[in-house]
């Protein structure tokens, strides 16, 4: 226990079962509804923003950043809040201004709007709501994190597999203005009502220990202690650079390729509906790759798993410069899914697993923020790469140097954990 005042809950101690698993349950439908604010969900409606306003690809990429680094500010506040009073008001707050922000992006009129926008469902989708879905699954979980985050990159595989067509047949049926509204409907109906029932703060406030030990189990029984770092004593580790560096480019590369993915495509040749084919591969390969990765990450060293995602990185931005017909949609997807489902373990764990829980919103907050504005910088990268050059192809593989010499660098270098131990 940590000292903190012991709270009663009806459901957490009238679970049948360990209630972290409900956590689990619950914060893998928030990570899936994050879609309408993620690259892979505003990539859809990319073409149709750029034809209904009448603005230039570079133009949408640009507004895309500044929305996307406006939107950051915020999440360094949210991972406060965590800290301070919890996922379950935060949850509330995230979830009903994002259903907001979805309806707005179905009314917007002009590049102005456009920014707002873009700001709103990148700040509250992509950053906060991430942010807090996975927050509530690391701090009711120690040794089996890697496993309960992994099944929420399962849920967000799926989402990512299933969530294109979806929206494509809405917005065959009802036009991209109302296919985003009803997006906002579906977060306002789903994780806003579940995330208020659910979502609790760490079990030893309600006399419970991560992973369903018991209270008083004794030290052979129970989790190692942790070290809970600061904010401030996380960033003066090697440790913490490595793997921000890592997941930096996996945030800035990744998202340009996702945001891109029908135009990069479409220079190979490629359909609309073959390119929206690709994301069952992707997402077939990323739950896999997720569950695989939150299974290791408690048996292996963490770095290794680092350099796996960042040569599939590096392998996946090579194959996007020469992508030519439909051949290439699944090993272009299963290279992307791999990059995404290791990427994803890795960003929900190790963290926690290397500097604790007590202060983890607000590590995670800083975190996040420096990954969303790469998140930002991707597109407008490969925009400009190929409003300049008239192509893809010199821009993507150029970009994949930095993740390759990260790749090769990162298993020589010893970690220390927060329990003290040395992987």
């Amino acid at each position: 226990m940590t000292g903190d005042e012991v709270r009663r809950s009806r459901f957490v101690s009238g679970s049948p079962i360990y209630y972290g698993w409900f956590i689990v349950a619950a914060g893998t439908l928030g990570v899936m509804m994050t879609i309408p604010g993620q690259t892979t969900g505003v990539s859809i409606f990319i073409d149709f923003l750029i034809a209904d306003l009448g603005l230039t690809r570079s133009g949408v990429s640009t507004l895309y950043l500044i929305g996307t680094l406006g939107g950051s500010l915020v999440l360094p506040f949210v991972g406060r809040l965590l800290d301070r009073r919890g996922p379950r008001l935060a949850v509330i707050v995230v979830a009903a201004a994002f259903a907001l922000a979805c309806v707005w992006m179905g009314a917007v009129q002009d590049a102005v709007m456009l920014l707002v926008g873009f700001t709103l469902v990148r700040a509250l989708g992509q950053g906060s709501l991430s942010l807090v879905s996975v927050h509530v699954i690391a701090i009711w979980f120690v040794r089996r994190r890697g496993i309960a985050i992994g099944l929420a990159g399962v849920g967000m595989a799926v989402a990512t597999a299933t969530f294109p067509t979806l929206i494509e047949s809405l917005i065959d049926a009802t036009g991209w203005r109302t296919a985003y509204m009803l997006l906002g409907l579906l977060v306002a109906v789903t994780i806003l009502p579940v995330g208020a029932l659910v979502f609790r703060d760490r079990p030893e406030r309600y006399g419970a220990l991560p992973d369903g030990g018991a209270p008083h189990a004794s030290a052979a029984t129970s989790v190692r202690p942790e070290r809970h770092y600061t904010a401030s004593e996380a960033r003066r580790t090697v440790t913490f650079w490595l793997f921000l560096a890592g997941l930096f480019f996996g945030s800035t590369l990744g998202t340009g390729l996702v945001f891109h993915h029908y135009s990069i495509l479409a220079e190979g040749g490629l359909s609309r509906a073959d390119a929206a084919s690709a994301f069952v591969y992707f997402g077939m390969m990323s739950a896999a790759a997720n569950l695989v990765t939150g299974a290791l990450i408690t048996r292996t060293a963490p770095r290794y798993l680092l350099s796996v995602m960042l040569f599939a990185l590096g392998a996946s931005l090579v194959f996007a410069g020469y992508v030519q017909g439909a051949a290439a949609i699944v090993p272009y997807g299963l290279l992307m899914g791999l990059r995404t489902g290791v990427y994803a373990s890795l960003e929900g764990n190790v963290f926690a697993y290397y500097f604790g829980r007590r202060h983890l919103g607000s590590i995670k907050g800083w975190v996040t923020t420096v990954l969303v504005v790469g998140s930002a910088l991707g597109p407008l990268i490969f925009a400009l790469g190929f409003d300049l050059l008239g192509s893809y192809t010199t821009t993507v593989v150029v970009s994949a140097l930095p993740p390759l010499a990260l790749a090769v660098i990162a298993p020589f270098l010893r970690l220390v954990r927060s329990d003290g131990s040395v992987l």
